[in-house]
């Protein structure tokens, strides 16, 4: 069954799915490139800050000011 993913290429050509695929064995494709910019994954705005705001999430101060959210050890 034939199946079409959007992917990205960048300038170097590498190719970047947007979606897990699962495939039993190694299949042939083809790729059509279009004459537009990408859009941002869904996920992708969080992905790319998550390593900016840890430095934020993992203080002791921030671990104190949610401390009443957590459950009793």
């Amino acid at each position: 069954m034939a199946r079409t993913l959007e992917a990205v290429i960048d300038a170097s050509g590498k190719v970047r799915l947007l979606e897990p695929i699962n495939i039993e064995v190694e299949r042939r494709a083809l790729v059509t490139v279009l004459d537009e910019e990408p859009h941002p994954a869904k996920d992708e705005c969080a992905r790319l800050s998550e390593p900016a705001l840890a430095d934020d999430w993992n203080r002791p101060e921030e671990d104190a000011a949610w401390s009443h959210l957590q459950p009793a050890r």
